[in-house]
């Protein structure tokens, strides 16, 4: 009986050390709404990659780290920050209890406005291979500031955006869209120009 007993203490083990490591690098997310069509459907299901966007504190690091001093910064991201044309969930800068995915166009420092729909990112139209149809949408300039990103759906003519409510604080990204894995049939990875 002991060694049932142990087997079955490792199969806990490990699956509980599984979970922790899904749960803190991956997450699953149901688009809702048309915002991002015809690169997203409403209702499906995605698999958003949070470890892309993990922040890591290296002069936390260096109190646990004995013998080594790191230099005071701000937490940085442990990979790459995220860039123009991905497609990112993030909390609702309006209501934080809201998670919504859009694609990024403006990034930190850059000057982002929307004229006769075609998106300009300080002063020079963005190429977007993406649309399929194009709006005639007008928004101000906006100068992103240094931890800001500026997102629009795909969608343009049915998108809640930053056209609307303005720039995304990089506190507030939660991942990279990585993988639509529903419906079925539909499975696939979602690229980025």
């Amino acid at each position: 009986m002991p060694r049932l007993a142990r087997e079955i203490t490792e199969a806990v083990l490990i699956a509980l050390v599984v979970l922790v490591v899904l749960q803190t690098t991956v997450r699953n997310f149901k688009v809702e709404g048309s915002s991002m069509v015809p690169t997203l459907d409403g209702g499906q299901y995605l698999v958003v990659d949070q470890a892309s966007f993990f922040k890591f504190d290296k002069e936390r690091l260096s109190r646990a780290v004995p013998f080594w001093k790191a230099p005071e910064a701000e937490p940085q991201f442990a990979f790459d920050p995220p860039t123009r044309g991905e497609v990112i969930v993030f909390n609702y800068p309006l209501d934080p209890s809201k998670d919504f995915v859009k694609r990024v166009v403006g990034l930190p420092g850059e000057t982002v406005e929307v004229q006769g729909g075609i998106v300009l990112v300080d002063g020079r139209a963005l190429p977007e291979p993406y649309l399929q149809r194009k709006d005639s949408s007008d928004a101000p300039p906006l100068t992103l500031g240094e931890k800001e990103y500026y997102v629009i759906g795909d969608n343009r003519r049915n998108s809640n955006d930053s056209r609307s409510w303005g720039a995304v604080p990089e506190d507030n990204i939660v991942g990279r869209v990585w993988l639509v894995y529903w419906p079925w049939n539909d499975i696939h990875f979602v690229d980025s120009p």
